[in-house]
């Protein structure tokens, strides 16, 4: 197997990473997603949501991406299907900035980053379909990992 990337063996072939061997751990893992919104998107915020003919913006996109951390095995080819014990999700308004932070935890084999980098994504998109009929000057941007736990390395990201 090449021991640079996990997922490709030597003779260069894709495959999902046996994890039969590992023991089972408490595994989190954070991420977050900026979607900048604009001024005229961002003034539409009462009580710490957007209220849109499509229905509350940050409520919606809270639930889109619980759905995408359940689902991400499906999204995402080798990634492996994964029994999700918390997904949380926090959207908040920075200037004209929504911030979002999901974290998942699982006690598995193997970690839960993909699960935590896609309810980012996901509810990032939802905030974007929701509001594109106001503006399509959005943009989605630093989707990161920022720490994850559990399994043979931890990692935070600096700043």
């Amino acid at each position: 197997m090449n021991s640079e990337f996990s997922h490709v063996t030597a003779d260069n072939q894709s495959h999902m990473v046996d994890v039969s061997s590992k023991t089972a751990s408490l595994r989190t893992a954070k991420a977050r997603a900026h979607v900048i919104l604009g001024k005229d998107i961002a003034s539409k915020m009462v009580d710490r949501e957007l209220h849109l003919p499509k229905g509350p913006v940050f409520q919606t996109a809270i639930l889109a991406g619980i759905m995408g951390a359940k689902k991400t095995a499906d999204l995402i080819p080798l990634c492996h299907t994964l029994p999700i014990d918390k997904v949380q999700i926090n959207i908040e308004l920075d200037n004209h900035t929504a911030i979002i932070e999901s974290e998942v935890r699982t006690f598995g084999k193997t970690g839960v980053e993909m699960e935590a980098l896609t309810a980012a994504s996901v509810a990032a998109l939802t905030i974007y379909d929701m509001c594109k009929a106001l503006s399509h000057d959005i943009t989605i941007s630093s989707i990161q990992l920022l720490e994850k736990s559990g399994g043979k390395n931890d990692y935070q990201r600096n700043a």
